[in-house]
C-alpha cells in the first residue's frame, strides 16, 4: 500500500508538470514520497501475530542497555483453562532494521479470570530505567496487589524485585518487599480497626531480613511456588 501511495505521488507530479500547477505544489508531492520511503526504512518489518492471538498490551524501551528500544507484547494466546485465557509475553530485539524474539514466557501474566471476583488481574506493563515492570491485582473482599521487576542481565530477563499487599479493610493489611539483588526482605502487617462488634485487635508485625540465591526469572516466574517463612512472626510468603 504504501509504494502504492508513492508511485501515486510521482504519476502526480507528472500530471502536474503537464498542466503548469505551481512549483511548490509539485515540492509537496516530492516531499510526502520521500517522507513514506524514510518511513518504511525506519520501521523495518511487523511483528507477526500468531493465528488466533490478540494483543492485549504493548510498550517499547531499552532493555538492553544499548541505546535500541525493544519491544514487549503481551498476547491473549488461543489456550484456555478453567481460570480463563492463557496469557503470553514477548520481547522482541531489532537488528537491521528487523525485530527477532529475545524472550517469551507464558509464565509471567496470569489468566483473565486469575483475579477472582475482580476478574482480569491483569493491570499493566512498564519500562522504566531499564526495567520491565508488570502488575496485576486481584481477589474479592480479601484483595491483592502484586508487582513483579526484571532486569535483562546473565543473558536472561531475571525477578529482581518482587512487592505484593494482601488483605482486607478492617482486618489487616500485608506488605512484602523483596529486593531478590540483595535479599533483602521487609515484611509488614498492620492490622486495621473499625469498631465493628466481635472484631479482635490485633497487633502489628514489622521485621526484615534477607533470603538470597533465589534465581527467578521472566520464563519460569511461576513455574513453581516458592514459600518463604519470616523467621520471627513465622508468616508464610507465596512468590
Amino acid at each position: 500500500m504504501i509504494f502504492t501511495s508513492i508511485a501515486a505521488g510521482i504519476a502526480g507530479i507528472k500530471d502536474l508538470t503537464s498542466t503548469l500547477i505551481p512549483l511548490r505544489i509539485m515540492t509537496r508531492y516530492f516531499l510526502t514520497a520521500v517522507l513514506l520511503i524514510v518511513y518504511l526504512m525506519s520501521n523495518g518489518q511487523d511483528i507477526p501475530v500468531h493465528a488466533g492471538y490478540t494483543i492485549l498490551a504493548q510498550e517499547e524501551g531499552d532493555l538492553t542497555k544499548d541505546s535500541i528500544a525493544e519491544k514487549v507484547i503481551v498476547f491473549n494466546t488461543d489456550d484456555s483453562t478453567d481460570f480463563g485465557t492463557i496469557r503470553e509475553i514477548d520481547i522482541y530485539k531489532k537488528s537491521d532494521n528487523k525485530w527477532s524474539l529475545l524472550a517469551s514466557s507464558k509464565n509471567a501474566i496470569g489468566r483473565s479470570e486469575d483475579g477472582g471476583m475482580m476478574g482480569d488481574p491483569f493491570e499493566s506493563i512498564e519500562i522504566k530505567d531499564g526495567i520491565l515492570i508488570i502488575k496485576q491485582s486481584g481477589g474479592s473482599c480479601w484483595k491483592w496487589f502484586k508487582t513483579d521487576k526484571y532486569r535483562f542481565q546473565n543473558n536472561a530477563f531475571e525477578l529482581i524485585g518482587y512487592t505484593n499487599i494482601y488483605g482486607k479493610a478492617c482486618e489487616y493489611f500485608e506488605n512484602v518487599d523483596f529486593n531478590l539483588s540483595t535479599g533483602e526482605i521487609i515484611y509488614n502487617k498492620d492490622y486495621e480497626y473499625c469498631d465493628q462488634e466481635g472484631q479482635k485487635a490485633g497487633k502489628d508485625e514489622s521485621e526484615t531480613f534477607y533470603k538470597k540465591g533465589l534465581k527467578i526469572n521472566l520464563t519460569n516466574r511461576t513455574s513453581n511456588e516458592i514459600k518463604i517463612v519470616t523467621p520471627k512472626y513465622k508468616s508464610e510468603i507465596y512468590l
